[in-house]
């Protein structure tokens, strides 16, 4: 989603620092900082921790996106805040926020493992054709969620957003 969200903003990612790989631009006359930790996934609170308080962020203007397993393949969601969920990415951001859990979340889903496949490997396998046009889709949605949110707020842009979600996950027959 990142690289995506920078690319759609010509924002390039190209410094840096407490390990991560980030980026500063405007979006919609509204400055932002987008940052990719390298750290694993389980520990990406070693960065986006640090981040926040070097730039003095106010958590309520962090935005932490990830995967969900309990969501459908390629279903976006956008909540002002919550808890982990059971992602222990999650729990390790909450845990260098100092237990703090008013940020913002997108979460992508990318569905359960199928039948019964260890959740592990399938976290780590690749996405099928299906499933990452799924993916890509979502990305491209939440590019549009993300300007939304820079411009009109959480709120706003989570409600219609989400409505907006809601059913994608089912076909309709025409």
């Amino acid at each position: 989603m990142i690289d995506t969200f920078a690319e759609s903003q010509g924002i390039a990612m190209d410094t840096v620092f407490c390990k991560a790989i980030f980026g500063k631009g405007i979006v919609d006359g509204v400055p932002v900082l987008l940052a990719k930790p390298q750290t694993y996934m389980n520990l990406s609170g070693e960065s986006s921790g640090p981040l926040a308080a070097y730039y003095k962020l106010p958590l309520n203007r962090v935005v932490v996106f990830h995967d969900d397993m309990d969501l459908p393949c390629g279903v976006l969601r956008l909540q002002p805040k919550g808890g982990h969920g059971s992602h222990n990415g999650m729990k390790n951001v909450i845990y260098h926020f100092r237990g703090n859990r008013e940020f913002v979340r997108l979460r992508i889903g990318i569905g359960k493992p199928p039948g019964q496949m260890d959740p592990k490997a399938f976290l780590l396998q690749k996405f099928n054709a299906t499933a990452q046009e799924r993916i890509d889709v979502g990305l491209k949605e939440g590019v549009a969620a993300l300007k939304e949110l820079v411009t009109k707020g959480v709120v706003e842009s989570a409600r219609v957003f989400n409505n907006e979600q809601k059913y994608k996950h089912i076909k309709v027959a025409d």
